[in-house]
């Protein structure tokens, strides 16, 4: 549920739902930096990419800035990672499908592959694989739905994570960062995930920006008072992330102060103070919704969001920021919605997948043979 089926349209169509999206800076190669895009919840092991889709990173160097608020100022320079999939083919008669793919920088840099070969694919500077994996998320969203329908913490160890040991189709790229970006941008970079529709005219399908952004913070209806009826989540997944367009900004301001106020709500004290017109202080700085890496400091396992709570405590970060594989970033959101860090770290008592993540490319754990059955979760309040 970091963005698993995150709206009416991934639902219909898990092949362009985007389920996770991590940036690091290489943990085995100093000066690469490694990007990586999951579909299609709970993968079978026929699944494979749709060669109608554009699978793609965006990444735009970001300042910071504390004109207004704690927000960061988006350049108009843009790189883009692009891949796309072949039609599968049959090699062999009564053999499984093949496919292959190829990732292409927008600085002229191309990397071809056979999707599920361990080994990817390489060009000058970059690196590309593609195929099924661990889904490497894990969050007990069961609690996280209970604390939605009591307005209770109700978080246990052991935790209950509906994507332990399910897979996904998985897309790493790594990339050379002086090939790629030069040397006169950065080193703060906006990163999110997309898919598009291929072809000569495209269209948005979703997009990925934070993790829980679109279940935790955005998809419960019953405390927003203004868009009740409303499920936003389609609206919002064809967004240009680096560009709000107006029509729905004040909607997803609303679902915003709401859901956020709430989550403070739930240890009975005020962590975050809102404005005279009722506007929570994470609000302008959530709608910026992308992750933003520093590719100058070495690989953290643990640094998602340091860089943001550096910028509301008016500190300098002190790590690369970005996510890892690894990073409990559950405990981290809910610890920061619902104390502000003014209190003891929230655990919810799910600390790491079945298998994790690994340091050496392509990082992800291989698929599990015997993922348990799916479960569906919905983060929404009964009756």
């Amino acid at each position: 549920m970091s963005d698993h089926n995150s709206g009416p349209r991934a639902l219909a169509d898990p092949v362009v739902d985007i389920t996770d999206v991590y940036v690091f800076p290489s943990p085995e190669q100093p000066g690469r930096l490694v990007l990586v895009l999951d579909v299609f919840p709970s993968a079978e092991p026929a699944a494979l990419f749709s060669d109608a889709v554009d699978y793609r990173f965006r990444l735009r160097p970001v300042t910071i800035s504390r004109e207004i608020a704690p927000v960061f100022a988006i350049g108009d320079m843009e790189y883009i990672v692009s891949c796309r999939f072949a039609d599968p083919v049959e090699y062999q008669t009564g053999q499984p499908l093949a496919q292959e793919g190829t990732c292409t920088a927008s600085s002229g840099q191309v990397a071809s592959f056979q999707v599920n070969d361990e080994q990817g694919g390489e060009g000058k500077g970059l690196r590309a694989f593609a195929g099924r994996r661990m889904d490497p998320f894990f969050f007990d969203g069961v609690r996280a739905a209970q604390a939605l329908m009591t307005g209770q913490l109700a978080f246990a160890n052991p935790g209950d994570s509906r994507q332990h040991r399910q897979n996904v189709l998985s897309i790493v790229v790594e990339l050379d960062i002086a090939t790629i970006f030069g040397g006169d941008t950065g080193p703060l970079f906006a990163v999110v995930g997309e898919t598009m529709i291929a072809g000569p005219i495209t269209a948005r399908l979703e997009r990925f920006g934070r993790p829980l952004m679109k279940s935790v913070v955005l998809g419960s209806k019953d405390y927003d008072t203004v868009n009740r009826d409303l499920d936003i989540r389609d609206l919002y997944n064809q967004e240009d992330p680096f560009e709000l367009g107006p029509t729905y900004l004040g909607a997803y301001r609303a679902r915003m102060n709401a859901n956020l106020g709430f989550w403070d709500g739930l240890d009975h004290k005020t962590d975050w103070t809102l404005d005279a017109h009722g506007a929570h202080p994470l609000t302008e700085l959530l709608l910026a919704d992308f992750m933003v890496v520093d590719v100058s400091k070495p690989y953290s396992e643990d640094s998602y969001f340091e860089i943001e709570r550096a910028l509301l405590n008016d500190a300098s970060h002190q790590t690369c920021g970005g996510r890892s594989l690894n990073d409990d970033v559950g405990d981290t959101i809910v610890t920061m919605l619902v104390n502000g860090g003014n209190g003891a770290r929230i655990s919810d008592g799910v600390d790491q997948q079945a298998v994790r993540a690994s340091h050496a490319f392509p990082y992800l754990a291989p698929p599990d043979p015997n993922p348990p059955a799916k479960i569906e979760l919905s983060l929404k309040k009964s009756g």
